[in-house]
């Protein structure tokens, strides 16, 4: 009798803690997403809308706070209204990640060599560390960071005072998350808090 070739051994991954590698296991070609309800396309909808409109309204209203609507605003959005149940858009990660990414990144801007390329790097990858040794790893926080570094005049000019607005803007995109979001399923949002 002859034996069949044989099976290829699976070779050990030295980093199989890392989150990388969280899948449990392969997804098979068929597979497809589950199909997503016109209530919940609704829901989301509305809930961005409120949140990016309230954030846009309360910059209007109170000049003097400051506030800002930036980028990265837009995509938390995202993650808070189409993807509440993820771990990147729960409170903990929400806002700590986007104010520790602004420090980050007003940090890098305000003490780093005025070279830009060193300085958008340096924001973006000490984001990222930190957002992971924190567990807060929200990922628009780093074009947070980014923006500290490279945001027109008016924002680059806030110093640390830029920190404010990005903690109010990530604050409020949460309240209207938890009220949309439950609007749906109630105590769908937040998953966690810590």
């Amino acid at each position: 009798m002859t034996e069949g070739p044989p099976e290829p051994r699976q070779k050990d991954v030295p980093d199989a803690d890392h989150p990388a590698h969280a899948r449990r296991r392969p997804l098979l070609r068929r597979e497809r997403a589950p199909r997503i309800r016109p209530a919940q396309v609704l829901v989301a909808w509305l809930g961005a809308f409120a949140g990016i409109a309230g954030l846009a309204l309360l910059v209007d209203l109170f000049p003097s706070l400051q506030l800002l609507v930036i980028g990265s605003f837009g995509a938390s959005a995202v993650l808070l209204f189409a993807a509440p149940g993820a771990p990147f858009s729960q409170p903990r990660n929400l806002i700590g990640g986007h104010v520790i990414s602004a420090i980050v990144g007003v940090a890098c801007s305000r003490y780093l060599p005025d070279l830009l390329f060193v300085q958008e790097a340096a924001a973006v990858a000490t984001a990222i560390a930190l957002m992971m040794a924190t567990r807060t790893i929200h990922p628009p926080g780093g074009a947070t960071a980014l923006i500290a570094v490279i945001g027109p005049d008016a924002v680059r000019g806030l110093g640390w005072a830029y920190v404010f607005p990005v903690l109010a803007g990530a604050v409020l995109l949460m309240l209207v998350a938890i009220v949309s979001n439950n609007l749906f399923v109630r105590g769908s949002y937040p998953d966690r808090w810590a």
